[in-house]
């Protein structure tokens, strides 16, 4: 079981076939920053501590049957039975329809439910469009300290916070300790001595010496237009070199970012592996677990497969470093209050309820991703000093992690560079052009939609 793979990478699936009508129904321009709340949400009123009567909220899921959407069936179960004002029901989705889909066709006809999960990086669409409204009023401080930082800064958008997840993402290198050792490769013991780009080069030249002929997994298998793992995955290669996905600044153009000297060196040398034969071709997702590889460009979702094949053997390493630092993503599903639902204390009630601390490791224990809030985390020894996934909290709470743009435009480039990437990858089309191609589609939408002021369409 790899949960949430199911979302990360292989649910992708079910956002693919949406990503470019999000982009022309709620991409915009955008950003804000992650300080204290602004005046506006100060002010907003979505709580207002009372719940009149008994209410009913209705809850979407993105995941089908698993491990992840059995547990919170379960906890609206017991939820129901531990009170009786605020009455849950999880709606069945049809499978046959991608997740996201259903989510643009239910905005555009008035039918979203109460309570609304999404992929993170698409918050600021629905946050700019006013498909979800600010929950800034709803929180207690003491849950807003709690927060991981990288909680927070993925649900905020123009200084007001929309969004909130019960877990986070996780993303680095998988290696085989044993087979680093005996290979005389020196293992990182933290983002401060990160292997440098040029020493990882040498490191997969020294493997393929010792018998491994694709000694770096960097999940090609998934690298798909629409599939979300390009952007995921690989955005943390060029932000290392410097590089960009659009002008963080100002959101209003990706020319001279993602097609910058920065971002085209970044893909030029992953490129260059693949040229060279290092990289697994992407043929399955078995090749670390079958040992033809022995590093596993990957996320935190890998962890219970890993670690059951490899017991005592594994540990995980940050990602390379291309010239400015280490860098890794973060972000992953996230809970909205949809506008024009039910009475936003109710559902705070039970979004509330999910945000206890056994409750996230509850959640976290079910799908293996990374618990939202320090006390969560504190429930887990994986995750303590010495604990084997130690570094995933170390990068989200160190500044290692840096968030998707947080722009409503996110679909558009996201949706642009997934495509991008597997043309450089395994087509092996020219980088800077095919990158030039990426930007003017971005651009396109961005001027197509006047800027997408802040204030919404």
């Amino acid at each position: 079981m790899r949960t949430p793979l199911v979302n990360v990478v292989r649910g992708r699936r079910a956002l693919a076939a949406g990503l470019a009508g999000v982009a022309l129904l709620l991409a915009a321009c955008g950003g804000g920053s992650d300080g204290d709340r602004s005046e506006r949400a100060r002010t907003d009123t979505t709580c207002d501590g009372r719940i009149d009567g008994t209410a009913h909220v209705t809850v979407w899921f993105h995941a089908g049957p698993s491990a992840e959407y059995n547990t919170l069936r379960r906890q609206v179960q017991d939820f129901n039975r531990a009170q009786r004002q605020v009455r849950v029901e999880v709606v069945t989705l049809p499978e046959q329809r991608p997740y996201n889909e259903l989510v643009l066709s239910a905005a555009a006809s008035g039918d979203l439910p109460d309570l609304l999960d999404f992929d993170g990086p698409r918050l600021y669409s629905y946050a700019w469009s006013g498909t979800v409204k600010p929950i800034d009023s709803c929180l207690p401080d003491s849950l807003r300290k709690d927060l991981l930082p990288s909680i927070r800064q993925q649900g905020t958008y123009a200084g007001r916070l929309y969004g909130i997840g019960t877990f986070d993402s996780g993303l680095g290198l998988y290696v085989r300790p044993s087979v680093l050792k005996k290979a005389g490769i020196r293992v990182p013991q933290g983002a401060e001595d990160a292997w440098t780009a040029e020493e990882f080069t040498r490191i997969l030249r020294t493997l393929r010496e010792a018998g491994y002929e694709h000694p770096l997994d960097m999940g090609l298998a998934y690298a798909k237009p629409g599939e979300e793992w390009s952007t995921y995955g690989f955005a943390p290669a060029l932000w290392s070199a410097g590089g960009e996905l659009i002008d963080p600044g100002t959101f209003r153009t990706a020319d001279g970012f993602l097609n910058g000297p920065e971002s085209v060196q970044a893909l030029t040398t992953l490129r260059n592996w693949v040229q060279e034969g290092l990289v697994e071709p992407g043929r399955t997702d078995q090749a670390f677990e079958q040992e033809r590889s022995v590093i596993s460009w990957t996320g935190h979702w890998w962890y219970p497969d890993y670690s059951r094949h490899f017991p005592g053997d594994l540990a995980i390493v940050p990602l390379p470093d291309f010239g400015e630092g280490t860098v890794t993503g973060m972000g992953s599903w996230q809970w909205g209050l949809t506008s024009g639902g039910a009475d936003g204390d109710a559902v705070w009630r039970f979004l509330a309820y999910l945000l206890k601390p056994d409750q996230i490791h509850r959640m976290s224990v079910a799908n293996g991703a990374i618990p939202a809030t320090r006390s969560a985390v504190a429930l887990s020894s994986r995750y303590a000093e010495g604990g084997a996934e130690r570094l995933f909290i170390e990068q989200l709470t160190d500044g290692v992690a840096r968030p998707r743009p947080r722009t409503p435009a996110y679909p558009a480039i996201t949706e642009a560079f997934s495509r991008a990437f597997p043309k450089i990858m395994i087509d092996r089309a020219p980088v800077k052009a095919t990158l030039d191609e990426a930007v003017e589609v971005i651009d396109k939408d961005l001027v197509a939609h006047d800027g997408y002021p802040e204030n919404g369409p």
